[in-house]
């Protein structure tokens, strides 16, 4: 059999031989990364086409709403209901008539725009309750001295004041002298006369006095003495609005002062008149409750009550005036007369607005649903920027950049800048389309103050996209809760942030606390800049300038300051969050860790790699 043999050789290889690989030791230029990071983006938003024009096609559709909104309003208000009442007045011997404007020719409505350079004076009436609902005594009540119910059926019930004090002869005595019991004899004049006898009325207020809605109501109106007996039933009188005369009867309407115990007493018999303060839900009414606390010879010392359920104020309307000033001239007058005698009087004469130019009723209607809609439109940003950040780390875009030499320094520069060349544009455009169409919410106010703060805010919001997107590792998941923020702040702005900015009763160290979620912080500074537009239109004025922010309601400039400190605490909680808790840029880091910032380490490392 032959045999195969085989001799293997073994020869030393020559390392000179084999070509090796070449390491480039040049560190990648800020501007190649910033360039392969902006294709990278634009590649992204175009892969997002429909998004976007979504984004851009929103503020343009609420701008021509509102303009559209606007328009239909200020057709309206052009109309006669909304001006001053003319009506055309005889010429004397000319058989045509002349075309007059004024308060004598206009209603409720019409009067605001009326120019009156002379107010009318009217008397400073108490405020009564009306027949069927004044207090009367009720079965197992602990409250005395109040009249008979069946009054109510024939309308004869008498008014009720109560009173207290600390000393019950000196309250007395100021209750004995609260209403006068004779008719003035040295004078004819109207108002002399009902300065001296107390005039009341049950009609309801308006939100101005250029004419006293007593006068044009069907209600009836009266006089109260201490005793209706030895006066006349009916008291005529006459008053002048413009060039028309007014000629009504008062009524005498008796008075019952009873004493209470105690300031507490008071209180407890004024809620149960209140229609929900007792269990049969009826009305006992009160006209008005006097305290005289301390009072003696040397001081007045008097807590009054008055209804307030008269200012009508339910939210969707002006509020009432509150005729206080009668209840408070009784009690200063009853003080005088304790001190130098029954005989001394302290008149309120009458009761007058200030005089006016004519005006035209002007409604903002950007300026009313402004802060909701503009809200929306500027944190529609917040979701493109969450989203396109958790796409990076879900796709391991972050990664494979930093494979490539891109460190975490530039990276965050890059990305931030572009979002904020992003917003700024969006925000200027949105600013400049609003001025175009008239909306006054950006025409009135400051050019200067909305630039500083939607630059401001729109760092703070690409701040807390960066800081939101540590805790995102699913696109969809990020769109879906970046979009309820958006909307879920708006709608808590509108329906209950911007009551508690409006209750004075309301702590402002919560409302302080509330604006420091950055959705409350913007909505709060829409809102100022709305409410100083709304009135700058009204009054034919401006909005908010700088000196505005001194202003004690106005919180922008707290708005301002949180924002700012916000912004500057979100980068590096973000940056921190992003090296400890989110896994987009590679593997986590120590909770303690100390950041590096050497590039030549960073590249030295790379190559050694």
């Amino acid at each position: 059999m032959d045999h195969l043999s085989m001799e293997m050789v073994h020869r030393p290889t020559e390392t000179s031989q084999i070509p090796q690989p070449e390491v480039s030791s040049t560190v990648t230029t800020f501007g190649t990364q910033a360039n392969a990071l902006l294709r990278k983006n634009l590649t992204f938003q175009k892969r997002n086409v429909k998004t976007n024009a979504c984004v851009i096609s929103v503020p343009i559709f609420l701008c021509l709403l509102l303009f559209v909104f606007q328009a239909a309003i200020n057709k309206i208000l052009t109309g006669s209901k909304y001006k001053c009442g003319c009506q055309c007045v005889p010429v004397n011997g000319t058989g045509g008539c002349q075309e007059e404007c004024g308060i004598e020719y206009s209603d409720q409505l019409q009067v605001s725009s009326c120019a009156i350079p002379d107010p009318s004076e009217w008397p400073a009436f108490l405020q009564v309750p009306a027949p069927q609902y004044r207090a009367v005594g009720q079965q197992d009540s602990e409250f005395t001295g109040l009249p008979d119910a069946s009054c109510r059926l024939n309308g004869s019930c008498p008014v009720t004041f109560l009173y207290t004090g600390r000393n019950r002869s000196i309250a007395q005595a100021m209750s004995t002298n609260l209403l006068a019991d004779s008719i003035p004899t040295n004078t004819t004049d109207a108002l002399n006369i009902l300065s001296v006898l107390a005039p009341g009325t049950d009609a309801w207020t308006y939100s101005n006095n250029y004419i006293e809605p007593a006068f044009l109501s069907d209600s009836s109106l009266y006089i109260l003495p201490s005793n209706c007996s030895g006066l006349p039933s009916v008291v005529e009188a006459s008053f002048s609005l413009g060039t028309l005369s007014l000629s009504r009867d008062f009524h005498c309407l008796d008075t019952r002062i009873l004493w209470r115990n105690n300031y507490s007493e008071i209180n407890d018999e004024l809620y149960q008149g209140f229609r929900k303060g007792n269990p049969n839900r009826k009305i006992n009414e009160i006209s008005v409750a006097y305290d005289f606390g301390n009072t003696n010879a040397q001081q007045l010392d008097v807590t009054i009550w008055y209804n307030s359920t008269y200012k009508n104020d339910t939210g969707d309307q002006s509020i009432g005036l509150v005729r206080a000033p009668r209840s408070m001239n009784l009690a200063a007058q009853a003080f005088l007369r304790l001190i130098h005698g029954s005989t001394a009087e302290l008149p309120l004469w009458f009761v007058a607005e200030m005089p006016k130019l004519a005006t035209t009723l002007r409604l903002d209607f950007s300026s009313l649903l402004g802060p909701l809609f503009f809200m929306w439109v500027i944190q529609l940003l917040f979701p493109v920027i969450l989203t396109s950040l958790v796409y990076e780390k879900q796709y391991n875009l972050r990664m494979m950049m930093k494979m490539h030499g891109l460190g975490d320094g530039p990276y965050w520069l890059i990305t931030y800048s572009y979002f904020l060349v992003l917003s700024a544009l969006y925000i200027l455009c949105f600013i400049l389309f609003g001025s175009i169409v008239g909306l006054k919410i950006f025409r009135l106010n400051s050019y200067a103050i909305q630039i500083v703060f939607y630059f401001i805010y729109i760092n703070l919001q690409i701040a807390l996209g960066f800081l939101a997107s540590t805790f995102f590792s699913n696109v969809r998941t990020a769109t879906v809760v970046g979009y309820q923020y958006v909307f879920g702040f708006g709608l808590l702005g509108s329906f209950l942030f911007q009551f508690f900015v409006e209750d004075e009763s309301f702590s402002r160290r919560a409302i302080f606390a509330m604006e420091l979620l950055p959705g409350f912080a913007l909505y709060r500074g829409l809102y100022e800049f709305s409410q100083y537009s709304f009135t700058g239109n009204y009054q034919g004025t401006h909005g908010m300038e700088w000196s505005n922010l001194k202003d004690h309601e106005n919180g922008m400039r707290q708005v301002l300051g949180i924002m700012v400190i916000e912004w500057i605490l979100f980068l590096p909680i973000a940056y921190y969050l992003d090296q400890v808790v989110s896994s987009g840029s590679g593997l986590k880091k120590n909770p303690l860790f100390f950041p590096e910032w050497d590039s030549s380490k960073k590249a030295g490392d790379f190559e050694e790699a």
